[in-house]
């Protein structure tokens, strides 16, 4: 069975990909590395780098391999360029979005899981947040999110194609080993930015916002293992390839920390005292969000298992102590 991951040069991709392989499946990969390592790419698998925009691109892919179900990770994620470069994000996530669905329809491949955002949400007042929560995003790539699903619903109606959304919201960790890891230029993500400064790769750590209305005034995140991110988006595959109809599951630990707390932990973690200094808020950011993963774990069996806070930045810590240039050598 062929499963083609798209944006499996990611990080989040690239980790499917290991987990695909570590099961037995023939893997193929498709990233344009614009933000993705062709060294993070698992070396079984089939790698085509090409855009999901580019229409007989992806027609070449479709015709030469048989592909059975599709995760998909190809997108811009950064929410404060989101609000900068909507445009951008628009073109790349939902016409890129679009493209896949053609070609979907067009060689007849019915299954596709989709990594969304909790991001779709918005500000919220009843926390955790479940499925059923109305949708206002307050930046442009959860609008863009939103949208991409809400394409894939239609076209559930038009031509049978069957679909699981993914939200989430902050993946942090690494694969167990060291082999794979986060590596982002321009680093955003809170988790490496506060390891880059503990391996003295940044002068300090920027918090945006200490007043927010939360406990010590700092945004409050759900965090997700991504070894965990991953086993969910592998068992959603395998719920559709059961018969399982179109839906759509929150992933996250059900327990939030707030970027304080992330910066405390890390420097339990790796020992070092680092710099931290006070910024102003960023546009799109909502005070809290925390996830419900009941749905996920009743309907698909899913049961994360490095939940603790402790072992996500230790994960991460592992590969940024063995890689502190990422991917470089």
């Amino acid at each position: 069975m062929s499963i083609l991951v798209l944006g499996g040069a990611g990080y989040i991709g690239s980790h499917a990909v290991y987990q695909l392989v570590d099961q037995n499946f023939r893997v193929v990969v498709i990233d344009n590395l614009q933000t993705g390592h062709r060294e993070a790419v698992h070396p079984k698998a089939n790698f085509y780098e090409g855009d999901i925009r580019d229409r007989v691109f992806m027609r070449s892919v479709f015709e030469r391999e048989t592909i059975d179900g599709i995760l998909h990770f190809a997108a811009n994620s950064l929410v404060g360029e989101s609000m900068t470069e909507p445009l951008k994000y628009f073109d790349n996530n939902v016409y890129g979005t679009q493209i896949v669905l053609e070609m979907m329809k067009e060689f007849g491949v019915k299954h596709i899981v989709f990594s969304s955002t909790a991001a779709v949400y918005g500000e919220q007042m009843v926390m955790p947040i479940t499925e059923a929560a109305d949708k206002n995003p307050t930046n442009t790539y959860g609008e863009t999110k939103l949208t991409m699903e809400k394409m894939m619903s239609w076209c559930e109606k038009a031509f049978d194609l069957k679909y699981v959304s993914l939200r989430y919201f902050n993946v942090a960790g690494a694969r167990g080993d060291g082999q794979i890891g986060e590596d982002h230029n321009p680093e955003t993500h809170l988790i490496p930015v506060v390891l880059e400064a503990a391996l003295g790769k940044r002068p300090a750590v920027t918090v945006f916002g200490e007043d927010y209305d939360t406990e010590d005034g700092t945004c409050v995140r759900d965090y997700i293992h991504v070894e965990d991110l991953i086993a969910a988006h592998l068992l959603a595959l395998k719920y559709l390839q059961n018969g399982g109809g179109s839906n759509v599951f929150n992933l996250g630990s059900n327990q939030g920390f707030s970027v304080k707390e992330i910066i405390e932990t890390a420097k339990q973690v790796t020992g070092i005292e680092f710099s931290v200094v006070m910024g102003e808020r960023r546009s799109g950011d909502p005070s809290t969000l925390i996830a419900s993963s009941e749905k996920a774990k009743h309907v698909l069996g899913w049961n994360p298992s490095r939940t603790s806070i402790r072992e996500i930045i230790r994960d991460a810590w592992n590969w940024h102590q063995h890689h502190p240039n990422g991917y470089q050598k």
